[in-house]
């Protein structure tokens, strides 16, 4: 019989065209018509790149749920979309611009924002060929973007709606401050490091002349925008300074003691400096006193005039020539190893710089309060729930403003001291507000602004709540929280029913993959080398929900090979079935057609349960072994026979049926090679549209209990040739001594297996010669010893026993005839030596009579 099938699995052979297929078909567009539906919106990559191995984890986890649904019958939205990623496409613009001799200011916004869209659309074209190379069904008639005018308009309405609920408001407050971006950023935007720094003794000399008073700190750049020193109300070393002054410095500048319970006595020296413009902690204090809060820096992280003679340099330069100057005017106390962690920009990776700054706020109380109270996201693993929590109930108020020109422009206009928010200018004199919004704002608002709020359309009213977000857990507080509360607010639901968290993927040392390290993966060399299947089949069976994955070479090769034995199986398959019908008779089921169909059955309901809970490590591991260790080593080897005789027809149908079925509960894995024998051995249009298997209730249960006995006794054998090193072709006469009456009639298979020269099934032993005992539940099973050992082998192996006797029998009786020994040895030592002497004489006669 022929195949179309080639001899060996070729990836690039299998998943070249298909995803164009797919798209021509129409098959990853939701109609609408379906009664049930569900909807992903996938987490919108930044077009600040090319797509790494987390994205491909991400998406194929996605893909894997969407898929099964379509198949399950649901109407299955999988909406695609990206993000203009605010400070990172800057900065990525900002870098091409400089390679070609001008800046963002020499070319103006207008042009500045021509070259964002260019770069916008280069890499939103590599991402979507990139979804490509993944399978990932996405509807792209549906695609979005941040900036799109729908999703701009929402996030406009918005920024109108808090704002006019009280909810968004702009102040003077300490904000992190990115140097190199020259923007702010949220807390969460900042990384910390710990860091090997330094602890800085400082003499503040007071200005009656008296002595002076000694400061700790770690940033002495800041020290020309301090406006006191503070010590504790009820410090005795200090109380009588507190009203005086002091002098910042090697500066004639004058600063007042203050007292406030703020300071920690026990901490350096009890003083501390008090900067309201550059530390969080020292703007509260200053408020409280009434203090000035000025800056000493420019936003390029540069010192302006209150700095004097280090006016112009860099913040850490101006540092180092500061400690050496007031180093040599007698003013540094000592100086200190310290390790404290220290912010870094998540974007730019420069050292934040607290700052005071007016930016626009989002009050956080009453949307968290409403968050926590209304929402009923399920989070998995559970666990991420409290971490969730945790952090919303700690929640400062959200910095939204940004100091750029990538995004959602404010919508606020000015004119002298009005303030007029709106989407409109209001007129020819108001001008706009220069900064844009967080990214995360506008990302938000992604599960119902991609789907046309704040218009009710049909798309919001069929697929919104979304059914499932897929994330790794690294974003729960830029986004997922966001997403929730946000959802919560606009649309009175929880803008997703369950969270599913991943981890990070990680090199095989457990490192995080990065450009320093140069240990980063391209899924695309992946999937060029092993192919899109191994690649999502490793990336989705080899961590469990919220852990991280390491990435390993050879676990990618071990999927290959996998997806290569199931084409194996189908080429079998396929060159062996005469039509293309799976329409068995059930009462022409072989114990063995009856045995794989009950397991399939049950594989169907494991698998399903485990789907469900997105375990979809377990759903692997059920399918593999299935497959592998029964599928394809006992139920296709049976055909080998059955289809030579009169169970050929019904054997081809079975085999038909269980692969089909195999091959749709792997299709969300593996969806390009499932596709093509799947298409090749039913004819059908595509996977995509065939059913998932459902529960048939093939159940056999006292079948299952036959063939596993039978199953038990062809390994027992097996087992026993590998122990003693036999062939497994040659052939063994067996005696099955049992009362299972249904043993004779599969007499010819189990002869097959065994591969035996003559077996015996009886109700008593009848072989007289000298054999093996093989024993299970049910049975006895004897191996003809002369056929596993020949009488040469048989005597060397009891003359190497009998060496080894004599000399343990030697051993204890001249123990046992010394009189030292059995004198101070204890009573229960002696009569345990003489018990293995008894036991040894025995085992010496017994085999001295087998020697004869």
């Amino acid at each position: 019989m022929a195949t179309t099938l080639d001899t060996k699995y070729d990836h690039k052979a299998v998943e070249t065209d298909l995803y164009q297929y797919w798209l021509d078909k129409g098959y990853f567009k939701a109609t609408g018509e379906k009664q049930r539906p569900f909807c992903i919106v996938i987490p919108p990559p930044n077009v600040t790149g090319k797509l790494h191995l987390g994205h491909a984890w991400d998406g194929t986890l996605q893909d894997i749920i969407i898929r099964r649904k379509r198949m399950q019958g649901y109407d299955a939205l999988f909406l695609p979309g990206m993000d203009h990623a605010g400070i990172a496409t800057q900065a990525k613009v900002d870098e091409r611009l400089k390679k070609m001799g001008v800046s963002r200011y020499d070319i103006g916004r207008e042009k500045f924002l021509e070259q964002a869209w260019a770069w916008k659309d280069e890499y939103a074209g590599h991402i979507k060929r990139q979804w490509a190379v993944l399978g990932l069904s996405l509807d792209y008639s549906r695609e979005r973007f941040t900036l799109d005018e729908k999703l701009s308009e929402a996030v406009q309405t918005v920024f109108i709606e808090l704002y006019n609920k009280g909810l968004i408001y702009r102040g003077n407050r300490i904000i992190n401050w990115d140097v190199e971006a020259k923007t702010a950023l949220s807390n969460i935007e900042v990384e910390f490091v710990e860091t090997k720094s330094k602890l800085f003794y400082f003499r503040y000399p007071l200005v009656d002349g008296s002595g002076y008073m000694v400061i700790a700190t770690t940033r002495p750049e800041t020290m020309f925008a301090d406006q006191a020193l503070m010590v504790h109300p009820e410090d005795a070393r200090y109380k009588s300074f507190i009203g005086k002054k002091v002098y910042i410095p090697n500066t004639k500048v004058e600063i007042p003691i203050i007292a406030d319970d703020y300071v920690d006595m026990s901490f350096g020296t009890g003083v501390v400096k008090v900067t309201p413009a550059h530390d969080p902690n020292d703007f509260e204090v200053g408020k409280r006193h009434g203090l000035a809060m000025p800056l000493c820096m420019t936003e390029d992280g540069h010192m302006n005039a209150m700095a004097f003679k280090y006016e112009g340099l860099e913040r850490f330069e101006c540092r180092k020539q500061l400690v050496k100057d007031l180093e040599t005017h007698n003013l540094v106390e000592k100086i200190e190893d310290y390790v404290n962690n220290v912010g870094h920009s998540e974007r730019t990776g420069v050292v934040v710089e607290p700052r005071l700054s007016l930016q626009w706020f989002v009050k956080m109380g009453p949307l968290v309060k409403q968050a926590i109270e209304k929402s009923d996201t399920e989070f998995v693993p559970k666990r991420f729930e409290k971490v969730y929590l945790n952090w919303l109930e700690n929640i400062e108020d959200w910095c939204i403003s940004r100091q750029l020109w990538w995004g959602h422009r404010i919508p606020v206009w000015y004119k002298g001291d009005e303030v007029v928010v709106s989407v409109t200018q209001p007129g020819s004199d108001y001008r706009q507000d220069e900064d844009v919004l967080d990214t995360w704002f506008s990302s938000a608002l992604w599960p119902f602004s991609t789907l046309g709020w704040p218009e009710n359309t049909d798309d919001l009213k069929r697929y919104y709540p979304t059914n499932v977000l897929v994330t790794g857990y690294d974003i729960i507080f830029f986004w997922v929280a966001r997403m929730i509360f946000q959802g919560v607010e606009f649309t009175g639901q929880s803008p997703f029913k369950d969270v599913l968290m991943h981890g990070l993927v990680r090199d095989e040392q457990g490192r995080k993959m990065s450009k320093s390290l140069g240990n980063g993966v391209d899924p695309m060399d992946v999937s060029e080398t092993y192919g899109t299947d191994a690649l999502r089949y490793f990336l989705s069976t080899n961590a469990a929900p919220g852990q991280d994955l390491r990435y390993e070479t050879e676990k990618v090769s071990s999927s290959w090979n996998f997806i290569n034995k199931l084409w194996n199986i189908v080429r079998f398959i396929d060159m062996n079935i005469d039509e293309k019908r799976d329409d068995f008779e059930m009462e022409s089921l072989s114990i063995y057609d009856k045995w794989i169909l009950t397991r399939l059955n049950e594989v169907i309901h494991e698998v399903d349960q485990n789907y469900d809970k997105y375990e979809f490590g377990e759903v692997s591991r059920t399918l593999y072994n299935f497959i592998w260790d029964e599928f394809a080593s006992w139920y296709v080897e049976i055909a080998k026979v059955t289809l030579k005789d009169e169970r050929k027809e019904n054997t081809q149908r079975v085999l038909l049926y269980v692969i089909k079925q195999i091959l749709k509960l792997l299709h969300p894995f593996m969806p390009f090679v499932t596709e093509r024998l799947y298409q090749n051995l039913t004819g059908e249009d595509s996977i995509m549209i065939a059913s998932w298997p459902e529960d048939q209730n093939y159940t056999f249960e006292s079948t299952i209990k036959e063939v596993n006995v039978l199953f038990e006794m062809v390994t027992k054998v097996r087992q026993l040739r590998q122990e003693m090193q036999i062939i497994p072709s040659k052939p063994l006469t067996i005696e099955v001594i049992s009362n299972l009456a249904f043993l004779n009639n599969e007499k010819a298979m189990f002869s097959h297996f065994l591969r035996t020269q003559e077996l015996i099934i009886s109700k008593k032993e009848t072989i007289t010669a000298e054999t093996i005992l093989l024993a299970g539940t049910g049975y006895e099973l004897y191996v003809l010893k002369s056929d596993i050992i020949s009488e040469s082998e048989e005597k060397a192996k009891l003359e190497k026993e009998l060496s080894t006797l004599t000399k343990e029998l030697e051993r204890v009786k001249q123990m046992l005839q010394n009189p030292n020994f059995i004198q101070r040895a204890k009573p229960e030592k002696v009569a345990e030596e003489q018990a293995k002497m008894a036991n040894y004489q025995a085992q010496y006669d017994a085999l001295m009579k087998k020697l004869g």
